[in-house]
């Protein structure tokens, strides 16, 4: 499940994501600016990873081709943030590119565990950026929130962040919900501590249930 609360200006958040019989490639995107700027930033550099993902070349790969498509146009004036997830269905076995603002917080057996990689940069922020994947492990059971700079850098009236204390209750009181509905109840409780209805930054929140693969099942897979 997802959802995505959009600032009147818009500010580049994206998600999207591709499941074949074997894979479930996900990304989390940030695109820097605001408005039409932004919108076309984060539109280039989703379109330039769906075409890498086509070609069937590796996350790494994929995350390098885009870094390339972005400096082409913008010269470093621009760039885009973003966490990359290709997973293998039949071993929840993944490879991670975490190149930007977007977190992971996992729930696993009723604990919340904040998730870091090994930082990258941005895309489009240098010319021929290099990328490296790492591997990450999901087990049945487990659940994964991704979430945007807009969730977890939110302020209140007295300027204090959203921060990670507080993303960590929020993930563990709706540990009972169902994956779609977690993202309106943590956008929900985002707006208690924002305490104004209209946000400063867009707000992205990406729930997903890993239950795993009966044995010998090689016709579908999780999906969002």
């Amino acid at each position: 499940g997802a959802q995505l609360e959009p600032a009147y200006a818009i500010f580049g958040d994206n998600f999207d994501w591709s499941s074949t019989a074997d894979h479930l490639m996900l990304y989390v995107t940030n695109g820097m600016g605001e408005g039409i700027e932004a919108a076309l930033l984060t539109n280039l550099a989703i379109n330039a990873l769906r075409n890498a993902r086509r070609a069937g070349i590796s996350l790494a790969d994929q995350a390098a081709l885009a870094d390339q498509a972005v400096y082409a146009h913008y010269q470093g004036r621009a760039y885009l943030s973003v966490l990359m997830f290709d997973f293998d269905l039949s071993t929840g076995r993944a490879r991670v590119v975490d190149a930007g603002s977007p977190r992971l917080v996992r729930l696993r057996r009723g604990v919340v565990e904040h998730v870091t990689f090994e930082a990258q940069l941005p895309l489009g922020m240098f010319e021929e950026t290099d990328y490296v994947a790492q591997d990450f492990h999901v087990e049945p059971g487990d659940r994964l929130v991704f979430v945007s700079d807009g969730v977890h850098a939110a302020a209140s009236p007295k300027g204090e962040e959203y921060g990670e204390e507080a993303l960590s209750r929020a993930i563990h009181s709706t540990r009972l919900l169902p994956a779609a509905e977690v993202p309106r109840a943590v956008l929900r409780e985002l707006g208690g501590h924002r305490g104004r209805p209209a946000p400063d930054d867009d707000a992205l929140v990406v729930c997903l249930d890993w239950r795993g693969r009966p044995p010998g099942d090689r016709t579908g897979g999780e999906r969002m």
